[in-house]
Parts: C-alpha cells; sequence; structure tokens
C-alpha cells in the first residue's frame, strides 16, 4: 500500500480525534483536510463514520466508570440511574429517525466543502450569540438533565447532520439554551454521541458493505486507531477550558477556518 496514502489517513485520524468533542465540526475538518490532502479513500463516506467511533469510543473509555454505574443502577431500577439513561435514550431518537430518512440526500449532497465553509461560519455565529445572551444555569450534572432538555438537545443534534455545524457543538449549544452549565452541557453531548455515533457507524457499514476491500479496511483501521488515541487526549482538557473560559474562541476559529475555506475554494 502507498505510504503517502497511509501518513494522509493517520493524519485525517488525528484531525478527527482532536475536533470531534470540540465546537468546530470534526466532519467539516475531514471534509476540508480530504479536499487540501487530495485524499481518496474507502467508497460511500464510510471511512469518515468509522473513525468518528474511534474517537466516541476513547470517550466511553474515559467515562466507563458512569456507563457502568447507569448499567448497574438502570437494572436495579435505581431513579437517577433510570432518569439519565432515558434521558441518552429520548435526545438520541431524533437523530436515529432523521438520519435513516435523510441519509440518501446527506451522503449525496451536502458532503462538499463549499457546505462546510459556510456551516462553519454561521455555526461560529450562533455560538457567540448564545454565550452572550445566556441564561444563569438551572442544570449542573448530567444526572439532573431531564426528558425535555434531551429531546430539544436531541433535535439540535439533527441539524449536526450538514456537515460543518458540529455535533457537539449543536448539542452543546442547544443545552446551553435551556440553562445547562458549560461542562455538564458537554458531557451530556458526549454521552448523547455514544448511542448516536455508534448507530449511525453500524448503519453506513451496512449500506457500504459490498464496497470494502482489504485495502479499504486497512485505511480505515489506521484512521479509527490515530482516532482513538487523539481524542484520548483532547476530551479532559477540553471540559476544563471551556469550564473556565467558554466557547468564544472556538467560534471565532470555526469564522477564521471557515472564511479561509471559502477563499481557498474560490480561487482553486
Amino acid at each position: 500500500m502507498d505510504l503517502t496514502l497511509i501518513w494522509k489517513t493517520l493524519l485525517i485520524g488525528v484531525v478527527e480525534g482532536l475536533t470531534e468533542f470540540l465546537p468546530v465540526s470534526s466532519t467539516g475538518h475531514i471534509i476540508l483536510a480530504e479536499e487540501l490532502l487530495g485524499f481518496e479513500g474507502p467508497p460511500g463516506k464510510v471511512f469518515e463514520i468509522v473513525i468518528q467511533l474511534g474517537a466516541i469510543l476513547a470517550v466511553v473509555f474515559l467515562y466507563r466508570a458512569k456507563i457502568w454505574a447507569t448499567m448497574i443502577g438502570a437494572a436495579r431500577r435505581q431513579q437517577p440511574a433510570m432518569r439519565f439513561a432515558s434521558a441518552v435514550i429520548v435526545g438520541f431518537l431524533p437523530a436515529a429517525v432523521v438520519g435513516v430518512a435523510a441519509y440518501k440526500y446527506i451522503k449525496a449532497v451536502l458532503f462538499n466543502p463549499w457546505v462546510v465553509a459556510i456551516a462553519l461560519i454561521v455555526g461560529g455565529i450562533a455560538i457567540l450569540v448564545i454565550e452572550r445572551f445566556a441564561q444563569r444555569p438551572r442544570i449542573k450534572s448530567v444526572d439532573d438533565v431531564d426528558l425535555k432538555t434531551a429531546l430539544f438537545v436531541g433535535v439540535c443534534q439533527c441539524l449536526a447532520m450538514v456537515p460543518g455545524v458540529s455535533r457537539s457543538g449543536a448539542t452543546i449549544m442547544g443545552a446551553r439554551v435551556l440553562r445547562v452549565d458549560r461542562a455538564t452541557a458537554a458531557e451530556f453531548s458526549f454521552f448523547l454521541a455514544m448511542p448516536t455515533m455508534i448507530g449511525a457507524t453500524v448503519y453506513d457499514l451496512y449500506k457500504n458493505w459490498s464496497t470494502l476491500g482489504w485495502n479499504g479496511g486497512t485505511l480505515i483501521a489506521v484512521g479509527f486507531v490515530a482516532a482513538f488515541i487523539s481524542a484520548l487526549v483532547v476530551v479532559g482538557p477540553f471540559v476544563r477550558f471551556i469550564s473556565r473560559h467558554g466557547f468564544a474562541v472556538f467560534a471565532w476559529y470555526r469564522i477564521a477556518i471557515g472564511a479561509l475555506a471559502l477563499a481557498i475554494l474560490a480561487t482553486r
């Protein structure tokens, strides 16, 4: 296999892991990186979805104690665990329904760098506005997220099907609108990502299974491992940073990258 292709795959995997949980759109960064690097990976966009799973599994590992406690508590019908599990399920359902219904349109039309660049800029402006007018938090723990809040956050997650919007950005900002504090909004976004991205991976693999050869599988594995390791590094510092400093720096970064991408695309 071409070593240059492997290095490009590693780079894209690292980009995925570093950006999956930041409100900057990992999918958007991958699309732009592929465009700039001239990367042609496995067909059907399955590569992007599976390396996202690598990043999600990093969060599963980091939050394994909370996940295990919730499973045990729910099995024993303990109210805090059942409430938290119900909130995650309710938040997951809108994306599951819309994702299956709009799968073909999303893959055929929206996965292009122009859409990404515009969505990055619009999303950055939205973050600045929400942070400016956010009210005093009323929810300060993932165990206190109610079903109404979870459903609203789940609906917001559907916006992230447009590449460049950012799944974490949409869910975190949706939670902030309903007065969830920053760290709790980020952590609930992490937990919501688990069923969402695992489901998306399984569905995308099902849709593209016949097109995957050995070379495609090797590239997916390389990207998966790179995304897993880099995500392990970024999650903890991200939660600490936004708890102290907020999301404005990510908003301005989105606007700058989106504007730069538009300029590059316009001159190519």
